[in-house]
Order: structure tokens, then sequence, then C-alpha cells
């Protein structure tokens, strides 16, 4: 995949900071984007140790109205014109009350939703001038187990991916999401501080462990690549078998 530009929202932890250097690794030129962009410039000095571009950096915070635009106009600067990949890969868990203000919910969907899909239909007119793009979104399951304004969100994703792939499919542009089960990532270990508590937890999925991000990022990289691209409109499990159910 040389020669190809990609931009990876979340990219400075778990699977948005695993999808950047995969997609680095394969020769892609990466812009990563997050807020905290110092943890991107120590990925990108990895990316170059194991041979790979280097990997430039952009701030972004999807709780800020605005910002995915703004984001969009950097990265194209950077790029010098069309940027071929798209991972949104960025996003938070909203646990929430029944009871909880409309401005936590308000949060949540533009987190979740509102500010990838920005992000997204900034990017898509110079992708389908070009006649080539590929949308990877990160979502999860919008089965929800307890109640939380994330998993609206993640449904609307869901959606919002199958409708907009009609739209652009013609134009050599695919549109896919990818749903994780439980991998390994900052904000899961927090619920683990121990390896022994992470052992129980892990008795109980269908493998005996947590996935990785690296694993989660090979799907990244094929739905990226050449070979992907009569897949469109997709939601690929990448779980381990935990869902019993996908939407």
């Amino acid at each position: 995949m040389t020669c190809r530009t990609a931009l990876v929202t979340g990219a400075s932890q778990g699977i948005g900071r695993a999808s950047a250097l995969a997609l680095a690794k394969a020769g892609v030129r990466v812009i990563g984007a997050a807020r905290r962009t110092g943890l991107i410039d120590a990925l990108s000095a990895e990316a170059v140790a194991a041979g790979a571009p280097p990997i430039a950096s952009l701030p972004f915070d999807m709780a800020v109205p605005g910002a995915a635009r703004a984001l969009a106009a950097a990265a194209e600067a950077v790029a010098g014109g069309a940027i071929d990949i798209l991972v949104n890969a960025g996003g938070a868990s909203r646990p929430v009350a029944m009871d909880s203000p409309d401005e936590l919910w308000g949060e949540a969907m533009r987190i979740g939703f509102l500010a990838p899909r920005e992000l997204t239909h900034a990017l898509l007119p110079a992708m389908r001038a070009k006649g080539w793009g590929r949308v990877i979104t990160v979502t999860g399951t919008s089965e929800p187990q307890f109640l939380s304004a994330s998993t609206p969100a993640k449904a609307a994703l869901h959606v919002w991916s199958k409708g907009i792939s009609l739209e652009v499919a013609r134009d050599g542009v695919t549109v896919n999401c990818i749903q994780p089960g439980r991998i390994r990532s900052e904000q899961l270990m927090r619920k683990f501080p121990t390896p022994a508590d992470e052992r129980a937890y892990a008795e109980g999925l269908p493998m005996g462990r947590l996935g990785e991000a690296s694993e989660l990022a090979a799907a990244v990289l094929f739905l990226a690549s050449a070979d992907a691209a009569y897949i469109s409109g997709a939601v690929l499990p990448v779980d381990g078998s935990f869902r019993r159910f996908a939407f």
C-alpha cells in the first residue's frame, strides 16, 4: 500500500495506535490525531526504528464542535491532497445513569457519532474525486449490556456507514466498520490492575484471553488494502466469538 496516505484518529493508544503502526509498517504515510500528540510522536520514533515512515501528529479533541472539520483541513494540508485511508478509531465509553443530564448524552453522541461522521464527510469529496478511498470505523456493540450513552452512538455509526457506502460505491470508495470485542487497551486495563484480575476475567471469554490491538489492526490493514475493494457496508466483528449478535 505504498503511496497512500492515512489519517488515524485515536492514534495515541490502543486500537488507533496499533492501526497507525501497522499501516506505517505497510509503507503507508500515516497522520495520527489525538489529544495527546506527544504519544504519537513517540509512536513515530517506534515506527522509524522498525524501518517504517515517520508518523505525523495533529491535535484532535472529538468533544469540541468544529474540531473534525478543522482536522480534515489540516490533514489534507499535511498530505498535500486527498487522504486515501481514514481510520476512525477515537472514542470512549460513556456509562450513564438513566437520569443523567442531556449535556452528557450530547457529549457522548458528539464523540461517538457526530465527530467521526463530520470528519468522514469532510474527507470524502477528495476521495471520490480521486476515485479511491477507504473509510474504516472502529465501533462496538449496539446491543446494550448496560445503560451507556455510547451504545446509541455505535448503532448510529453502523447504520450511517451502511448508508454512506451506497452513496460512494461507484467512486472506488469503501466504507466499513470493525466491531471489537474485549481488546487489551489502556481503558480496559484500568479494570484489571493485576495479572490475576485479568486472568480471572479472561477465563469467562470464549478464547480464554483478551484480544490484542495488533489483531484488530490486521483487520484494518486488510480493509484498507486493494484486496478488500469489493467489501463495503460491512460490520466485521473482531471479538474472539465474544458477541452472540452483531448489528
